[in-house]
């Protein structure tokens, strides 16, 4: 069986991380943010990313419609 994950030690983790955070500027976060969303990327199938991407498409076009 696996461990239990301590609470404790995830809140503190998870404290550091929005720490960090604050002090870091809008150009380093979408740095940050780019690294994470291009890993994402290449774990999917190329038909997963498709089927994401068109769910993006729509939801951008009911958007556009509702501010219309």
């Amino acid at each position: 069986m696996g461990k239990k994950p301590n609470p404790h030690a995830r809140a503190l983790g998870s404290l550091g991380g929005k720490a960090r955070a604050e002090n870091l500027s809008h150009a380093d976060l979408a740095k940050i943010a780019s690294k994470g969303g291009k890993a994402r990327a290449q774990k999917l199938s190329a038909a997963e990313r498709s089927r994401i991407a068109k769910i993006a498409v729509a939801a951008r076009e009911k958007k556009r419609k509702e501010e219309s």
